[in-house]
């Protein structure tokens, strides 16, 4: 999550932070122009990409995450060295973390804002996000997982969050400032269409239906859901949430009949029903809920609960932790406190599912749970970490954002 007018205050030191100050109302840019196309274990095998229009054959019906399971490393994903990449939004750069060792080992500039690391369609690039608020110099830069090393980055408008269509034919760019989704080309992004979603204010996240004919984004700033229909590329509808809320992450059910949707300022996890999108339940969990990863045996869902509610706080000043969801029973079975305080944001599971990497957006640091006590340990990155991708990980392909593979 971004905010454009608290990003430029920040920057030049007149920010004051305060977890308790009002939620601040986010500027946007004024609608832009549609921009212009540009010229270790027995593990499956890459999946071919499939026809135009289809995804790879689910393989269980009952759990959309089996083949993201430990042990599950597809032969060439496996090579590559075990690292966590981690976008520092405010500093311009991304830490690399040895997981074995928790040390920083290397530590690159990338572009502006980098938001989020992307692992790409085919598993073979990660991509940075870098959204450069308020300004036109968004880009994507790659990065080569076989040697961890940045390439040159590519001019793209706004590129807050990234997915991938699940037939692997488009990469779909969420400009979240113009409430728009572009679809580019999934190796040289250049524009195939753009669908404009103008009663999504902030839209950021997504995630695909059981058939992958259909996704819903989340609208930060407006309180609601969208559902598009990804085939057709065109909007279905809007679902307003009950609690008026700020819904930030989502993640559907391993059987495919439920979405959570984490939301900051309702402070838990809305069920919505995907078929009929519409709101079914809610779960408490903790002060700002934010992010969403399934399990490696896709029984749970640990969420972040960023411990504001606000866009902004200070440093040592948020009370964040972690809640485990069962998805057979819909309920919290345990609670994971940072010791002193924290602010868990984004990120994902070790190949292993032992470990869950999590960015501290206020804290300046990433934390690794023990997913068996819940212990965390940090680690000090660059500034304003957000979403970090942990690499390699298990599945067969991956529909975007920090590494949501089937």
């Amino acid at each position: 999550m971004n905010n454009r007018t608290l990003a430029a205050l920040a920057l030049s030191g007149a920010l004051v932070a305060a977890c308790t100050a009002a939620e601040p109302e986010k500027k946007e840019t004024a609608a832009a122009p549609v921009p212009q196309a540009a010229p270790r274990a027995a593990a499956p095998a890459a999946p071919a990409p499939p026809a135009p229009g289809t995804m790879p054959r689910l393989v269980d019906p009952s759990n959309v995450y089996s083949e993201t399971a430990a042990g599950k490393l597809r032969a060439d994903v496996a090579v590559a060295p075990a690292r966590v990449y981690v976008p520092n939004r405010r500093s311009n750069d991304v830490s690399v973390i040895d997981p074995a060792t928790l040390q920083v080992i290397d530590r690159f500039k990338v572009g502006f804002n980098p938001q989020h690391v992307v692992p790409s369609w085919d598993l073979k690039t990660l991509w940075v996000t870098n959204n450069a608020e308020r300004t036109n110099k968004g880009s994507l830069t790659p990065i080569d997982p076989m040697t961890g090393k940045p390439g040159k980055s590519i001019p793209v408008d706004d590129p807050y969050n990234m997915y991938f269509t699940p037939d692997g034919t488009a990469a779909i760019v969420v400009a979240e400032a113009h409430r728009r989704l572009d679809f580019r080309d999934p190796q040289t992004m250049a524009l195939q269409a753009s669908l404009a979603v103008p009663q999504c204010k902030g839209i950021n996240h997504a995630d695909f239906s059981l058939d992958g004919r259909s996704a819903i984004f989340t609208c930060e700033f407006a309180g609601r859901l969208a559902k598009v229909d990804i085939a057709e590329r065109k909007v279905l509808g809007y679902l307003k949430l009950s609690k008026g809320g700020m819904p930030q992450d989502i993640r559907i059910s391993p059987d495919g009949k439920l979405f959570y949707v984490a939301d900051m300022r309702a402070d838990g996890v809305f069920l919505i029903d995907g078929e009929r999108f519409a709101e079914v339940g809610f779960v408490k969990t903790g002060i700002g809920t934010h992010g969403l990863y399934p399990s490696r045996d896709g029984t749970r869902l640990y969420v972040a609960n960023r411990g504001s509610n606000q866009v902004y706080c200070g440093r040592g000043e948020a009370k964040g932790s972690v809640s485990v969801i069962d998805f057979a029973t819909r309920k919290v079975v345990a609670n994971w406190p940072i010791r002193g305080g924290g602010s868990p944001d984004m990120g994902n599971v070790s190949a292993d599912g032992k470990t869950l990497w999590l960015s501290g957006r206020f804290d300046d640091v990433v934390y690794v749970f023990d997913t068996t006590s819940g212990a965390a340990q940090t680690i000090p990155v660059g500034t304003e970490p957000h979403g970090l991708t942990v690499w390699p990980q298990p599945g067969r392909y991956s529909l975007g954002h920090t590494g949501n593979l089937r």
